[in-house]
């Protein structure tokens, strides 16, 4: 699913309002009615007081036709305008004329704090009063109705965005946003909604279609794109009858040192799950025996050295190296590291301990081929590029570093995003199940499962993240998330696959639309 810029949101609407005829008070009717649809068919007339902060911009003119739809249901409705300025949209302004068509109650104007009405912590809230094109400060007051909305503990519902969020920059204080239990985007999900410091401000979201101009969406290219199914899907390389284990590549992993030999085997189990024909790990003597009695489906070839890596040789070739798990960082398994840099020209997928020796040492990485995989978790990150005061300079910091060196870089998190030519893939899969021991080294070893495979190297990284998570989903249900230990993501490797041709479930809530005002009820 693409995720539209703000900009590329208000192209569409133009764009969809000339070549389907319609003016933008109809195109924000077909919105204001979409989101009424959504309570309507969840609330069934309950008489629950609903208030509706509206805003005096378009995302304002949205809560207008919300609350008028309401009103000729019947809902107990009770609008207000949050006067923050004296200018308003012309679209605000001709859905205020036909809310008042509909009621003799016109909305109260909030100018100050005093202004504010009481809330229970049983009613429902309507925030519509910014939306994406909000470019400048709050005012104070206007920071003391978000703070009276949470402290009043009802429902909060936001209209295509949490009030007070920017689309394209950080806020600086938790308080001058709305905290939304729910929010109903417009067309297409938001960036914000993904980012560590922006996410928290909705806990969960939905996108309505408003009808946009289906040319426009299908052919606009998006910076960044939320990956589910749907996108992973035709990437997927069925196997032929007659095939046999050397056409799916034989993957080499280099790792382990003493204590960390369970990394390695963690990351070979996951890439012969994935599908790789062959596994190969390069580890030190130590971790010989644990290694062929774990996982006795993995060839192995041992360093000279009993505890750590000090030399890389082997005697196959490679179709794919992972490097790095487990490993330390010792002097002299950086010096392998680099001498191994020097001469490889296998595709690369770097991880952990790998991570941090360049880190160290960052004239290595003009050595890395390109397209090289890095999965750096938030602390290795940090190191590579240097520290960010916000998610939007984060981002900004991985695509120039992606850039410069020519790699794709996973960061990790709870939608981890795959960076690659100045473009965001965020995954739509996985859960806090995740967050233990080993989960990052099984990512490793799927990714470098696939490549072997023949998947081109962002394929490989964006598919292998998604199989990563939806493995973790399956495992959560089973055993839930604080059981959840990386081995299980590997044994639930196979539903994830097997879900990918699983048909979507139907539809269980039938499609509403608003009447005509003509046969409106009248208010209770």
């Amino acid at each position: 699913m693409k995720i539209f810029s703000k900009e590329q949101i208000y192209a569409g609407d133009k764009l969809t309002s000339e070549r389907q005829k319609i003016s933008s008070v109809e195109l924000m009717e077909r919105a204001g009615v979409q989101i009424f649809n959504w309570m309507h068919l969840r609330m069934q007339g309950a008489q629950v007081p609903i208030h509706i902060f509206c805003g005096i911009g378009n995302n304002g003119g949205d809560g207008l036709v919300i609350a008028r739809h309401l009103i000729i249901h019947g809902y107990n409705v009770k609008t207000y305008i949050v006067d923050y300025s004296n200018k308003r949209s012309d679209d605000f302004l001709a859905h205020y004329e036909r809310l008042k068509g509909v009621t003799k109650s016109w909305p109260e104007p909030i100018h100050a704090v005093g202004d504010f009405p009481e809330i229970g912590p049983k009613d429902i809230i309507v925030d519509a009063i910014f939306g994406i094109g909000l470019n400048r400060p709050v005012s104070n007051w206007v920071k003391e109705l978000f703070m009276h909305f949470r402290k009043s503990k009802a429902f909060t519902l936001a209209v295509d965005v949490p009030s007070g969020l920017f689309t394209d920059k950080a806020v600086e204080n938790e308080n001058d946003v709305v905290w939304a239990g729910f929010t109903l985007s417009f067309a297409s999900p938001k960036l914000i909604f993904f980012l560590p410091d922006t996410a928290k401000y909705t806990a969960q979201w939905e996108i309505l279609d408003i009808g946009l101009d289906p040319e426009f969406l299908l052919t606009t290219e998006t910076e960044a794109e939320f990956i589910g199914k749907a996108e992973v899907l035709p990437n997927y390389m069925p196997r032929e009858r007659f095939s046999h284990k050397g056409d799916f590549g034989h993957a080499l992993i280099i790792g382990g040192s003493y204590g960390k030999i369970g990394a390695v085997t963690l990351t070979a189990r996951a890439t012969l799950s994935a599908g790789a024909g062959l596994v190969t790990t390069l580890i030190p003597k130590c971790g010989y025996n644990a290694m062929q009695a774990s996982f006795p489906e993995a060839m192995v070839i041992t360093d000279s050295d009993e505890e750590k890596i000090t030399k890389i040789n082997y005697n196959i070739e490679p179709t794919v190296i992972a490097f790095g798990i487990g490993a330390g960082t010792d002097e002299q398994t950086i010096k392998a590291f680099e001498t191994f840099l020097k001469a490889n020209k296998a595709p690369l997928v770097i991880d952990a301990d790998g991570l941090n020796m360049l880190s160290k040492k960052k004239n290595l990485l003009k050595y890395l081929p390109e397209n090289s995989i890095l999965t750096p978790h938030p602390k290795e990150l940090e190191r590579l590029i240097g520290v960010w005061k916000d998610d939007f300079q984060k981002l900004d910091k991985v695509k120039a570093f992606t850039k410069k060196y020519k790699v794709i870089l996973i960061i990790k998190g709870a939608y981890s995003i795959t960076v690659f030519n100045d473009k965001l893939f965020v995954n739509s899969t996985g859960n806090p199940g995740l967050a233990t021991a080993g989960s990052g080294d099984v990512l490793t070893g799927i990714i470098t499962g696939l490549l072997a495979q023949g998947y081109h190297p962002s394929v490989a990284a964006i598919f292998g993240t998604y199989l990563h998570g939806k493995s973790a989903d399956f495992a959560a249900m089973e055993l839930g998330f604080q059981s959840l230990i990386a081995s299980h993501i590997i044994e639930f490797l196979g539903d994830a696959f097997l879900d990918l041709f699983k048909a979507p479930e139907a539809p269980t809530q039938p499609e509403t639309s608003a009447p005509k005002e003509k046969t409106k009820k009248k208010t209770k």
